[in-house]
């Protein structure tokens, strides 16, 4: 979008405004199930500004807009949209309420839309208009979906169900298993305002979101495990009722989401569960008026659905398998035909085509970032065919990718050197390298929390002053979304204890503006320490590697690495080259063979 229609665009909000007497409208990059990944019709930050990262908030004033987004994509956010309509805030370190602190005057009313925010995400905004003697103010109408004239409709996609074989739980087991754990705190209904935590809980799987297996729809799940299901109606074909039905009459009823509302209100003089991270202020603001206690906390789907069980897990290995075997015959051909014709897009065209040829692939678990020279120190790059930059010689690529597979859910990174490194690449490789393999050695005890282990991943970093801004690992669903918590692995604090069962990204990196990025990302899963260490006083875990693709070893300067380290790179090469090598052909073979010879000391 260029910078005239950002100002047209801005300009038309800025009149619905004055129309609502608001003197900030906020826009978030999140849909009325707070997703990170959304629908066309919901990509509401990215018509009003241009910019198209799964993160941020825009802050619209009468003269003034702010544009907030994570470290991620501080680079992205100025070359997709104009600094002549927007000014550039860290979304941590420089908050929104921060802003309305230092704009709003006495009087004024910021203006959101209460489907879009949750309870939480509204209180540093309203405590700080408060103090600027303002206040915030729900809209019924979005006002972006006001003037956004040509806005895609709702995807209604077809529902199908997930196979017990693969869920290893049935529908009636997880619902009344869901059931108790509210009749244990003395609530009488949860309202499930997350499509995975719907998905997992009913065994279906849908196509409304291009990249994440999602049906949108909201339920309510009783203390006496029945569900009221708010979807429409064409998306449930003769299949998926008959298997509702078969729970027994009245147990699963689905009504049209526009009955969603008149539900809640009907819940009055109820103890009603409200998950604090995805249930909107539009839900509790039902709930409240229908004069139902509000429990803002935890949905109970998240945490079992997090845990996965051995059945999940056996086809999440499967799945990593068939990825590993396409991992490896496309840095084969990355090796084989770069420097030359190709592009950051034709790669990422590339690893598509490779899984597709995978027993199970579904498609991509998120738009796949290839990334080469300066453009891989944007660590979230947006890549556009139109501006795909072509593989050079000398240059770092940084391939980030996954697959949906019927069986599991893949997201790997690895980065390699087309030609030969600099030794600033190599140190900064076999730092990063060093950290992901800290991580994915630890030990400890049951509970800790991922905030507790991103030290290890980052120390090595540290001691030459330098450092990465994002996440170090985020939580990984079973044919769900790549993105999944309640655990990750990150600076933040996070309260969620890890447990076994739980799979996790560790991903490392670091990123040098105008010059390079790297990542090095392996998928891992919690699990007990078998035999517990001779002694041991509590529970102990440690992690399993599920990702099998090698490292580039032209990038490691194994002077900068122990002992120990060395035989953890060689131990893990030789664990892919024996998994993968009977899946290839010859010449897939010998380049596996290659990759993954003992390093030298």
């Amino acid at each position: 979008m260029d910078t005239a229609e950002q100002v047209r665009r801005v300009a038309a909000l800025r009149d619905e405004m004055q129309r609502r007497d608001l003197a900030v409208f906020v826009v978030p990059r999140v849909d009325e199930h707070q997703l990170s990944h959304v629908p066309a019709g919901c990509e509401r930050l990215a018509w009003i500004s241009g910019f198209t990262g799964s993160s941020g908030v825009a802050l619209i004033g009468r003269e003034r807009a702010a544009l907030f987004v994570d470290g991620r994509y501080t680079l992205q956010a100025r070359a997709q949209t104009s600094a002549q309509t927007w000014e550039y805030h860290h979304l941590v370190t420089a908050p929104p309420e921060t802003w309305l602190g230092r704009t709003l005057a006495k009087g004024d009313r910021v203006g959101y839309d209460p489907r879009l925010h949750t309870p939480d995400g509204l209180r540093a905004m309203a405590t700080a208009a408060e103090r600027a003697g303002a206040t915030i103010s729900p809209v019924e109408t979005n006002l972006v979906d006001a003037i956004w004239v040509d806005r895609p409709p709702l995807p209604r996609a077809a529902v199908e169900l997930y196979p017990e074989a693969l869920a290893g739980e049935s529908r009636m087991a997880k619902r009344q298993r869901m059931a108790e754990a509210l009749r244990h705190s003395k609530i009488d209904a949860l309202v499930i305002s997350a499509p995975d935590n719907l998905a997992w809980l009913l065994n279906i799987r849908g196509r409304d979101l291009a990249v994440t297996p999602l049906a949108l729809g909201f339920a309510i799940l009783g203390a006496d495990a029945t569900v009221a299901l708010y979807m429409h109606a064409e998306k449930l074909g003769p299949a998926v009722r008959a298997a509702f039905a078969a729970e027994g009459a009245g147990t699963i009823t689905v009504a049209d989401p526009l009955a969603f509302g008149t539900a809640l209100a009907g819940l009055a003089d109820r103890r009603v569960r409200v998950d604090q991270t995805t249930g909107s202020e539009w839900i509790v603001q039902k709930l409240r008026a229908a004069k139902a206690t509000v429990d803002l906390g935890a949905d109970p789907c998240t945490l079992a659905k997090a845990c996965k069980n051995p059945v999940e897990l056996a086809g999440i290995r499967a799945a990593h398998l068939r990825d590993g075997v396409a991992m490896v015959r496309l840095l084969q051909w990355i090796e084989e035909t770069a420097p030359g014709h190709e592009t950051e897009w034709t790669v990422a065209l590339r690893a598509a085509a490779l899984r597709a040829e995978g027993e199970h692939y579904r498609g991509p678990s998120f738009h796949t970032i290839a990334a080469v020279g300066h453009s891989a120190a944007h660590c979230h790059y947006s890549l556009r065919e139109d501006q795909a930059r072509s593989l050079e010689d000398g240059a770092i690529l940084l391939v980030d990718s996954g697959g949906q597979y019927l069986d599991g859910t893949t997201d790997v990174t690895r980065t390699v050197i087309l030609g030969a490194p600099t030794p600033e690449m190599r140190r900064r490789y076999t730092q990063v390298l060093k950290g992901h393999l800290s991580l994915g050695a630890a030990r400890f005890p049951a509970d800790t929390t991922g905030s507790q282990l991103d030290v290890l991943a980052r120390q090595h970093l540290w001691s030459d002053g330098v450092d990465y801004d994002h996440g170090t690992g985020h939580g990984v669903g079973c044919f769900l979304s790549v993105h999944e918590g309640p655990h990750g692995i990150a600076k933040r604090p996070n309260a969620i204890g890890l447990r076994p069962g739980m799979v996790v990204s560790n991903e490392p990196g670091y990123y040098k503006a105008g010059a390079f990025g790297i990542r090095i990302e392996n998928l891992i899963v919690v699990k007990a320490v078998e035999p517990q260490p001779e002694g041991a006083e509590c529970t102990t875990l440690e992690f399993e590697t599920l990702t099998l693709a090698p490292y580039d070893r032209r990038l490691i300067e194994t002077a900068l690495l122990t002992s120990t380290e060395r035989a953890a790179v060689d131990g893990y090469h030789a664990r892919v080259c024996a998994m993968l090598s009977p899946h290839l052909d010859a010449g897939g073979a010998a380049f596996l063979a290659a990759a993954t010879a003992p390093l030298e000391s």
